[in-house]
């Protein structure tokens, strides 16, 4: 009969081994105190805003990519920019990440390198609490007066276009607006008649105005987010392996509680 004491240290050697596999898995590359510079737009409630109280920005994003930032041991210098000229700033390497609830697709993953995705949303139409005239995009498009408000270049201004309306661009019945902000406050003045939004913004709307605005029709489309960096950015893996790392240990899970329920909820 093999000798006991020999079994046991054999297989606590084989356990330390296995451990130590797995240690090296979970383990994540060292920036050394990087600076990284990032960039947002403080217009996407409720994953970059403004904090009505102190003017601080904050939101899921601040909090999902700080944390990634502490994991890598690197530093956030965060910058603000207009949507606009957001990706093209990030391409020409005027800030190392950028993000704005920014929908990964073929067309800009020519322009800019994406992370894996950190989240997906649905599209969804967002009307006035009170909105009886119509129930879903098939109304809404058979009245030539209702108008739905956009911000020029983003996902819900394309939606809007192709699986709301008739396919043109130019169509008058899209109002434009600089900001997804100021796209929303006109629909809450009846300046629009809806904003499309994804899941997680509709419900950092509602949340943050009891009674103002609510959600209509089925969803017109799915879409992954993710950060986008200088094309041939040496942060893309790092930044996917802490991201990886978030979602396994249930940070992620609780980032989206923060702001898409306990934050609402405290409005």
């Amino acid at each position: 009969m093999p000798n006991l004491t020999k079994l046991l240290a054999a297989a606590a050697a084989i356990l330390a081994v296995g451990l130590s596999a797995v240690q090296a898995q979970d383990a994540l590359p060292d920036l050394g105190g990087r600076s990284i510079i990032a960039v947002t737009e403080n217009a996407y409630v409720p994953l970059n805003f403004a904090d009505p109280a102190t003017g601080e920005g904050i939101g899921l994003e601040y909090d999902l990519f700080n944390e990634i930032a502490k994991r890598l041991n690197a530093k956030v210098d965060w910058q603000l920019s207009s949507w606009d000229v957001m990706i093209q700033a990030v391409r020409d390497g005027q800030f190392d990440v950028g993000m704005d609830g920014i929908t990964i697709n073929d067309e800009r993953k020519s322009q800019i390198d994406f992370s894996d995705s950190y989240l997906t949303s649905q599209q969804l139409m967002l009307v006035r609490a009170d909105e009886s005239r119509f129930t879903d995009a098939a109304s809404f498009a058979a009245d030539p007066a209702n108008l739905v408000g956009a911000q020029a270049g983003t996902t819900n201004f394309y939606v809007a276009v192709y699986n709301v309306l008739d396919g043109d661009e130019a169509n008058p019945r899209i109002k434009l607006f600089d900001t997804f902000g100021a796209s929303v406050s006109a629909l809450q003045s009846g300046d629009v008649d809806t904003v499309l939004m994804d899941q997680t913004s509709a419900n950092g709307y509602i949340g943050a105005n009891p009674g103002a605005f609510k959600v209509i029709g089925e969803p017109l489309g799915t879409e992954d987010f993710g950060f986008i960096f200088t094309p041939g950015s040496d942060l893309v893996a790092p930044v996917n392996a802490a991201l990886a790392q978030i979602k396994a240990d249930g940070t992620m899970e609780a980032l989206q509680q923060k702001w898409f329920y306990e934050y609402n909820a405290a409005q």
